[in-house]
C-alpha cells in the first residue's frame, strides 16, 4: 500500500512535464510518457491513476482520448447594464420562460479584423417569442426574429442598437453570471459555425476563433458534441473541433 501510495505521488509530480508546453496531449502518448518513467505499472494501474488525477482536478478529460492540465479558465464574459436592464425586464414579464442573452462583441476578443457593428441576441423559448417581439417593439426598440440573409442585408447590418430574437433550442449549453442566463463557449463555437447569417461577420475567421477560443480558455468538446446533435449538425462541428485540436497538440 505504501508502495503505491509512492508511486501516486511521484506520477503526480511528473504529470506536467509529460505535457511539454502543450495544451492537450492523447491518452496513447500520455500512456507511453510514463510507461517510460514507470515501467512498473501496468496499464490498468495507470488508467486507475489517470482516472485519480482526475478526480483531483490535476488533469481533465474534455474529449474521449485527450488529456489536458487543468491550467485554462472558464469563459466569463463582462456583461454590460443594457444586457442586464434586457434579461431583467424579460424575466420580470415571463418569469416562467427559458432564455438566455449575449452580445456579439463578446467575439472580438477572438477575431484578428474587428467589427463594428454588434447585435444583442436573445434567445427564447418560441412561445414566447412572438410576445417578447411585440414588447420590445412598442418600446421603440429595433427588433427582428430570425432575420433571413436579405433582412441582414437591408435592416440590420448597417443598423444601431438591434436586438435578434431566436428560438432557443432544447438543452443548449448555458451559464449564469451575476444572475444572468448567459451562452457558454461550447454554444457561441457550435452557433456560429451553423448560424452564417448571424455570425456572418466571423465566417471568413472561423477556424483562427475555434484555435484562440480553444488556448484561451476550458472548451469541453463532449458538451460541444451534444449540443450539434440536437442542431443536426453534428459531424460539421466535430470535423472542426478536431482540426483545432491537431494544431494544439
Amino acid at each position: 500500500m505504501k508502495q503505491t501510495h509512492t508511486l501516486f505521488s511521484a506520477l503526480e509530480s511528473k504529470i506536467q512535464s509529460y505535457f511539454n508546453e502543450q495544451s492537450t496531449i492523447s491518452k496513447d502518448k500520455l500512456v507511453k510518457c510514463i510507461v517510460l518513467d514507470f515501467p512498473e505499472l501496468k496499464l490498468s494501474t495507470i488508467n486507475v491513476y489517470l482516472s485519480r488525477l482526475k478526480k483531483e482536478g490535476v488533469i481533465k478529460n474534455p474529449a474521449r482520448g485527450i488529456y489536458a492540465l487543468k491550467e485554462k479558465k472558464s469563459y466569463t464574459p463582462i456583461i454590460d447594464g443594457n444586457l442586464k436592464r434586457l434579461f431583467n425586464k424579460v424575466k420580470k414579464d415571463y418569469p416562467f420562460a427559458d432564455f438566455c442573452i449575449w452580445d456579439t462583441k463578446w467575439l472580438n476578443e477572438f477575431m484578428r479584423h474587428q467589427p463594428f457593428k454588434f447585435y444583442t441576441i436573445l434567445e427564447l423559448d418560441k412561445d414566447v417569442t412572438e410576445s417578447v417581439f411585440h414588447a420590445l417593439k412598442e418600446q421603440g426598440k429595433q427588433v427582428y426574429i430570425e432575420p433571413d440573409a436579405e433582412t441582414f442585408n437591408l435592416y440590420i447590418s448597417n443598423s444601431e442598437d438591434v436586438i435578434i430574437l431566436k428560438h432557443l433550442i432544447s438543452e443548449a449549453p448555458l451559464q449564469e453570471i451575476d444572475k444572468i442566463t448567459v451562452p457558454t463557449l461550447e454554444k457561441l463555437l457550435v452557433d456560429m459555425t451553423i448560424d452564417t447569417k448571424v455570425y456572418a461577420a466571423q465566417q471568413g475567421e472561423i477556424k483562427s476563433i475555434y484555435l484562440n477560443m480553444f488556448e484561451k480558455y476550458e472548451v469541453n468538446k463532449n458538451k460541444m458534441k451534444r449540443y450539434a446533435y440536437r442542431r443536426n449538425r453534428e459531424k460539421e462541428v466535430e470535423d472542426l473541433t478536431n482540426l483545432t485540436l491537431a494544431k494544439i497538440k
